[in-house]
This record gives C-alpha cells, sequence and structure tokens, in this order.
C-alpha cells in the first residue's frame, strides 16, 4: 500500500507521516527519558516513596527538575508509592 494512501485514509497528510519518520520521538521525549530511569532506580529502592520523596531524591543526586514536572512524569509512567491515602 502506498504511503498516499495510506495516510489519506487516516487521515494526515504525507508530509506529516515523514516527518515523524525522521523523528519518531520528539525533544520533550529523550529529555524525559533520563530523569525517568533515576526516578525507576529511586522507586525500586524505595517503593514507599511518593513524587514528592523522589523530587527529593533528585535533587540530592544533581537533577534540576520541578515537583510538577516529577509528578507528571510519575503519573505517565504509573510510579506510586505502595502506601495509599484514605
Amino acid at each position: 500500500m502506498r504511503v498516499s494512501t495510506s495516510c489519506r485514509v487516516l487521515g494526515f497528510s504525507p508530509q506529516a507521516f515523514y516527518k515523524w519518520q525522521a523523528q519518531p520521538h520528539s525533544d520533550r521525549d529523550w529529555d524525559d527519558a533520563h530523569p525517568v530511569n533515576a526516578m525507576l532506580d529511586i522507586h525500586y529502592d524505595d517503593p514507599e516513596f511518593g513524587y514528592r520523596f523522589i523530587a527529593d531524591e533528585l535533587e540530592r543526586n544533581g537533577w534540576n527538575v520541578s515537583d510538577n514536572r516529577v509528578q507528571r512524569l510519575c503519573q505517565e509512567n504509573r510510579i506510586s508509592s505502595v502506601f495509599a491515602k484514605k
């Protein structure tokens, strides 16, 4: 099947497909990948840590990330404390 036919059926332009093919991951995805790996290591060591403690640990390890970014990344990657509030 031709690219133009597939794009027409899916509802986007062939130029958008070729742009995606050249760079399938955004710069934001690449920038978030490294802190997520560090967050997973921190969470693996202490699974009771929530995003606030993870943010504090990241700062102690030299990462410059905000609490909101850590919270967003935790939600996207399903990193949560083993203890839940009632």
